[in-house]
């Protein structure tokens, strides 16, 4: 008969016997499942052997966690040692979403599942936490309960501050007020390290979103150039330069303080802030490779903390770079893509001091610095595939590029804009070309014409050069500025 609660009982190890108390849930009386009757017999013979090893193993769980989720939600330091298990619930969310995405091949689908990467990441982050601390707390608690089982209850009760668990003794309550404590404060930091989060997205969104008028969906640096010599507001660059100066500084301190950003993905599919980024930095590289003299000083401000942005951002992912390449190092981009986009912008009318072969040299010399870099960046967040971004492992071939949106005349008509399309003249590229976006795609793209329709000549637009679509063209037109 077993004296705490009066049940028959064949095993004379029953807990509640055994140390004079409760030990079980609730008013349940629960037999050791230890199979040690001497153990049983006394609390103190619990604590020799392998119990004490056992207390200082769960506590080093408990703190090596503690110390992991301090790293990451209260003094993030870029690549901790104490941020791993953050980095590594980031890295298995995304490679299952990832995984999850690869049969959609519609983007937009596909954009709408990768953006579930940055809140599941967060997500799980807790869960991790909390699931380390409950197997510290239990297995600190082993000792004490008998059996991992009960010491895994005891542990989750406390944590989650339920306590429909308790295991009595001094010892043993002084592990339930840590438990539960800790589980109030992760919950509570968790909560607090939102806000941060949301308010570095929405600064990083807003320049990204501005983008759009600027470099067209997606981001492209050589449209960037194109549309504001189109409208004739070359000089609007300088105070773009700077914004996205600024805007590289402060995605440089949040992004590597907070690398669940990176996954972030923008509100709308075709937007993507490392898009956005490499074709500032490509603008700025081009323009201080075509016009040296009339290019503003912002340009080279703007491009060496661009590139700054995009290095410790791959410190902080662990990924190897040269932080000191040769000019003249290989870039993926060649010589052919280069005067390609040279040639769209000489159509569009954009002052050059220097031909495509002059200032091939010098725009190879900016990027190298930052190439590598932003293409496996754009792979691994899994950016439209866009001109001049690299590869995607995990996208179609299938190119888009920058859609120009009509330019409407006041009088009713439409420009013609196609002559300041790339492909819009007789120089086309060789069919060679890396990358094979040129010939396999730009010329599909939205607005291409052929050669033929490029010898237009002035209309009634107010723009010199620039013709009404339908208007008859003189057939002695050139290029505005002509």
């Amino acid at each position: 008969m077993c004296p705490a609660c009066d049940r028959e009982s064949s095993d004379p190890c029953c807990r509640t016997a055994a140390g004079g108390t409760v030990r079980g849930f609730g008013d349940t009386c629960v037999p050791y499942a230890t199979g040690s009757r001497a153990a049983a017999a006394s609390p103190d013979a619990k604590l020799a052997g392998v119990g004490p090893f056992r207390i200082a193993l769960g506590f080093v769980v408990v703190f090596f966690t503690g110390a992991g989720m301090v790293a990451t939600l209260v003094m993030p330091r870029g690549r901790s040692a104490f941020q791993v298990i953050g980095a590594s619930v980031t890295r298995f969310v995304r490679i299952v979403i990832v995984w999850i995405s690869r049969p959609v091949k519609d983007f937009v689908l596909k954009d709408g599942i990768l953006a579930t990467i940055g809140p599941l990441s967060l997500l799980a982050q807790l869960g991790a936490f909390l699931g380390l601390f409950l197997v510290g707390y239990a297995i600190a608690e082993w000792p004490y309960a008998g059996s991992f089982p009960i010491a895994l209850r005891e542990a989750g009760s406390s944590l989650f501050t339920i306590g429909l668990a308790h295991v009595g003794g001094p010892s043993s309550d002084v592990l339930v007020i840590m438990a539960a404590a800790t589980g109030a404060v992760a919950i509570a930091l968790q909560i607090g390290y939102l806000p941060a989060i949301y308010q570095a997205f929405n600064r990083r969104e807003s320049l990204v979103t501005l983008m759009e008028a600027r470099a067209g969906l997606p981001a492209w640096g050589p449209e960037l150039l194109a549309r504001h010599q189109l409208i004739q507001t070359l000089d609007a660059l300088p105070g773009l330069y700077r914004d996205w100066e600024q805007w590289s500084a402060e995605v440089a301190e949040s992004h590597t303080s907070y690398p669940v950003l990176l996954f972030f993905r923008s509100p709308q599919a075709w937007y993507s802030w490392v898009l956005a980024l490499l074709a500032v930095l490509d603008a700025c590289a081009m323009q201080l490779a075509l016009s040296p003299a009339a290019a503003p000083s912002e340009a080279r401000m703007c491009l060496r903390m661009g590139f700054t942005a995009l290095r410790r951002i791959a410190s902080t992912l662990g990924w190897s770079y040269d932080s000191d390449p040769l000019p003249d190092a290989t870039l993926q981009l060649t010589y052919e893509e280069f005067e390609y986009a040279v040639e769209m912008l000489a159509l569009a009318g954009f002052p050059m001091e220097r031909t495509a072969a002059d200032a091939w040299p010098h725009f190879q010399g900016w990027r190298v610095n930052y190439e590598s870099i932003a293409y496996r960046l754009a792979d691994t967040v899994v950016a439209p595939r866009a001109p001049w971004s690299g590869e995607r492992r995990h996208l179609s071939e299938e190119l888009t590029t920058p859609v120009r949106p009509p330019h409407r005349s006041p009088t009713g008509g439409t420009i013609d804009e196609s002559r300041f399309r790339a492909g819009a003249s007789s120089l086309a590229p060789s069919s060679t070309v890396s990358g094979r976006w040129i010939t396999k795609k730009l010329r599909s793209g939205p607005g291409w014409q052929p050669t033929g329709v490029a010898d237009a000549g002035a209309g009634d637009t107010g723009v010199p050069g620039v013709p009404i679509a339908g208007d008859p063209a003189p057939s002695d037109a050139g290029p505005i500025g002509d």
